[in-house]
């Protein structure tokens, strides 16, 4: 099977790439499955039901997120509704939401999701990695087909969890750093992996906001409302080939795909 990872959607003008493009790749592509970071939909920071429900009509099936998931109080609605847009597995057990999921691909295979938040430069949680394990432990039980978003600043604690998932997951994804890396390969023990998969966002920005504001805050120091860029927009994204069987990942290809404008 062929699923797509969608690098970290950043406002409207991503979420409208994002519509665009899984109409164009459902019409070229054999893709069985798309999956897509949006903690950073929703002006740029947090996620609404509203929200959510355009990217599910858009055609994505799975919404990981992480350290923005909180920033709109509406998320909270989101998580009673469903179990398709997952905040970080390694929050507090009695934190709202989930932390993984399963669902069926247009094939009708299962396919676990998993969320996991990394603590190197980031705001305190649970270790991830004892985390994630719970979780791959509990998925397995119904699928060979695991996916891991890792959602993290530090590429040596992603590169980390890579080796700790090796064989025991189909693929694991970084984001959160909006860059993407040049490191897409197959583990030895057939577990895909980037370290990140980047952004949907103007190419002309700093991480899909406004160039000039965020220049102007670390020029001054002072606090700056940043605003989302919405000309030259790229998707980024890793199609991920996995055997429907063994659930060992076959192959991972970097896709990036470039839109005039957004809007």
């Amino acid at each position: 099977m062929n699923i797509l990872f969608i690098g970290d959607i950043v406002g409207k003008p991503g979420r409208t790439a994002v519509r665009e493009a899984i109409r164009e790749l459902q019409e070229t592509e054999d893709i069985d499955l798309f999956i897509a970071n949006g903690e950073n939909s929703a002006g740029g920071s947090g996620i609404t039901p509203k929200i959510a429900a355009e990217l599910f009509e858009s055609g994505v099936s799975v919404i990981t997120s992480g350290d923005h998931i909180w920033r709109k109080k509406e998320v909270l609605e989101l998580f009673a509704s469903t179990d398709k847009v997952l905040r970080p597995a390694n929050y507090p057990p009695n934190s709202p939401g989930k932390g993984s999921c399963v669902v069926t691909s247009a094939s009708g295979i299962s396919v676990g999701v998993i969320n996991i938040l990394g603590r190197v430069f980031m705001q305190p949680a649970d270790c991830p990695f004892r985390a994630v394990e719970s979780h791959v432990i509990a998925l397995r039980r119904i699928t060979p087909i695991i996916l891991v978003d890792f959602h993290a600043e530090a590429t040596s604690e992603k590169i980390a969890m890579g080796w700790f998932l090796d064989g025991k997951v189909s693929a694991v994804v970084g984001t959160h750093t909006h860059i993407p890396t040049a490191d897409a390969k197959l583990l030895p023990k057939h577990t895909a992996y980037i370290t990140d998969v980047g952004m949907v966002g103007s190419e002309q920005s700093v991480l899909g906001r406004d160039i000039k504001p965020v220049v102007e805050h670390f020029v001054t120091g002072l606090p700056t409302q940043f605003t989302i860029a919405s000309d030259n927009i790229v998707l980024q994204s890793v199609l991920i080939n996995i055997d429907d069987k063994t659930g060992h990942a076959t192959g991972i290809t970097r896709m990036e795909k470039k839109l005039c404008q957004a809007n």
